[in-house]
This record gives structure tokens, sequence and C-alpha cells, in this order.
């Protein structure tokens, strides 16, 4: 796309005024209760060389209104040690298997509640606490793969115009996404959100990791708090969506990443642009029109809820894994080395990870 078109593409972009009428147009499928879940990861190193080495990402920390961290046990033949990255409070388990321990084997059984989330964004509570300035700065600032000026402030200032609060300018942004971008399943893993390369060469194709992130940076650029969160599937979805939840309780290969945006007198808000793509692109019989049924009311839904068939993990960038000089974007999947070489945390066949998932 030139870059003339490209602009003019995210101006015509229009702003949907009264945005709680979005939230009255769908059903509330809120579950007042609980769902309790169990998570087993089982992790091998094949062919093992000198020392061997694995970090892999334990349950969100955070007690909130839609999900409850319930404990964590591991056992394996190594020493193994929980470590919080310090930026963002990220929890992992680390383990490091000595010279000739020939199969280097870890399990870890984590068990969290969760319950679907929606926002009320229709009325704001003024006394609600803003952010501290730490939490503004964190949820503000570049990160090495989402940066906030050049290009990325550029796009976000044409397609905010009309906005004004944070709860208008995300949506702008939301809706941009959704109109802009789609899903390419050429991507591997959940993509690593390169937002700037997609934008200057104006291909907006990605996965979770790609598009969410893109809401993210362009929201940042516009002093609009926003952060991804990563995690993964863990059942099937009650909404009658196939392509937004486990077939089975196989989530090796389930991981999801997510957002969030802080507006003022309401909090935290959820979205999920990039599940929007996801409907469209693989919601049998595939390939729907941006306006089919099942499209239009995910739309609505996926800004300002989450239906909670997802566990949480943590909201960490450009971590460095310990006793490593590994730097990756995002902790989202087991990660693991041997012998000085880094295994292919996107594979979980030849890196040899299974992680399975059932409701309590």
């Amino acid at each position: 796309m030139k870059r003339r078109n490209f602009l003019q593409a995210a101006l015509a972009t229009p702003f949907i005024a009264g945005i709680s009428g979005l939230r009255n147009a769908i059903a509330d499928t809120q579950d007042e209760g609980w769902c309790t879940y169990e998570m087993v990861k089982k992790l091998e190193i094949a062919n093992p060389s000198g020392v061997s080495r694995a970090w892999t990402p334990l349950p969100y920390t955070a007690k909130t209104d839609w999900h409850r961290p319930l404990g964590n046990t591991w056992t394996g033949n190594g020493q193994m040690k929980v470590i919080t990255e310090p930026k963002y409070g990220a929890e992992m388990l680390y383990v490091e298997w000595k010279v000739g321990e020939n199969v280097p084997v870890l399990e870890v059984t984590s068990r969290y509640a969760t319950r679907n989330r929606i926002v009320d964004l229709s009325r704001p509570n003024l006394n609600m606490p803003s952010l501290s300035r730490a939490e503004m700065k964190l949820y503000t600032e570049s990160t090495e793969l989402i940066p906030t000026d050049g290009i990325v402030r550029e796009t976000a200032q044409a397609i905010i115009r009309h906005a004004r609060t944070d709860l208008e300018k995300a949506h702008a942004i939301y809706e941009w996404i959704v109109d802009n971008t789609f899903r390419d399943p050429k991507v591997k893993g959940c993509g690593w959100g390169d937002i700037r390369t997609m934008l200057e060469t104006r291909y907006l194709g990605g996965k979770c990791g790609d598009l969410n992130a893109l809401f993210v940076g362009l929201a940042r650029s516009v002093g609009v708090a926003a952060r991804d969160i990563y995690g993964v599937r863990v059942a099937p979805s009650q909404l009658g969506y196939q392509s937004l939840g486990l077939g089975g309780t196989n989530a090796s290969k389930g991981q999801h990443c997510r957002a969030e945006f802080f507006a003022q007198g309401i909090g935290w808000v959820p979205v999920d642009p990039a599940d929007v793509r996801k409907v469209v692109l693989e919601e049998p019989p595939g390939n729907l029109q941006i306006n089919d049924p099942k499209v239009v009311a995910i739309r609505r839904r996926l800004f300002g809820a989450w239906e909670m068939n997802w566990l949480a993990y943590n909201t960490a960038h450009d971590v460095v894994l310990p006793n490593s000089r590994i730097k990756i974007p995002y902790l989202m999947y087991p990660n693991g080395m041997t012998g000085g070489k880094v295994l292919d945390q996107l594979d979980s066949d030849t890196f040899k990870y299974t992680i399975t998932t059932q409701q309590c």
C-alpha cells in the first residue's frame, strides 16, 4: 500500500460515538461463578550436551476479579528455582541440569481459577484511582519491538483525530486494527510484534503477538496506557466460536496474547482485536466477511470483554532469561538450551514439551 493511500485509510476510519451502546448490543454472558483449572507442563531436553537449562512461565501472580492463582508444584531431576523478572514482575520456573544428566526432565502443575470478564464502559467512576506516575511511565514507554515515535505515532494521530478521551482513542485504534489488518497463517507461533516494520512495509498481517502489539504501540504513542498480557488458551469457547478455544485438552500450541488499556474512571479495559481477525479467517466455513453476524458480534464483544477460557502469564517485554545471554521479546512459551545451543521455543515436538489442561 502506498504511503498516501495508507494514511488516507487511517484518516477514513470513522469514530463511532456512544461506545456504551456496543455493550448493550450483546448478551451479558458473564459467569458469576469461578472455574478452576489444572495445567500440567511436561518438558524434556532431548540429546543433552553439557549444562542444560529451561525457563517456563508461571501463571499471573496478580489476584483480580477475573483471575486467581492457586499455586504451583513441580518435580524433576534438576535444580529448580522460582525467579521473578524485576521490571514487570513476571514469574518463571528456572531449572538447571548438570553435565552428565542424560534425560533432563521437568513437570510443573499449576492450579488457577478464572471467570469471564466484562467491563461496564457506560458508567465511569470519578473516584477510581488513576495510575501512578511509575505505572503510567511503564505502560506508555517503548519496547524494542514496540516503539512509540515516528510512523507509529504518526499513524495513531491520524486514527484518533476525532477522539478526546482514553476510551475514545482506544476504541478508534481498535476499530482501525480490525478494519486494516489480517491474520496471516504463515506466521510462526504468535508473531514477535515488530510493529514498526509492519507499518513501514504496509504489510499488516500477523497473529496475536503482532496485531495486539500494534494496538498497544499505537495506544501508547498517543498517551494511552496499554499492555500486552501473554498466556494460553485452556478450554473450548462457550460462545459458539470453534476458533477461539481448544479442541481438547492439549494446549501445547494454544498460546495466545491479549491486550488491555487504562481508561480514566474505568480502569483496565480488556480488548482483543487479533481474535476478531482470527474469527474472520478461521471460523467455519472460513474467510468470513467483515459484516458476517459472527464477526460483528465478536467485534463488539472483544472491546471490553474476554471469555476466560484462557490463562494469563505476564505482561513482560524484552525479557532476559536468568543465567543466560538470551533476550526474548516476551515470555509466553517454555524456553530451553543445552550445550550452549538455544532450543526452538516454538517447536514443541523437537523441544519436547507438552501442556495439558483440565477443568477441576
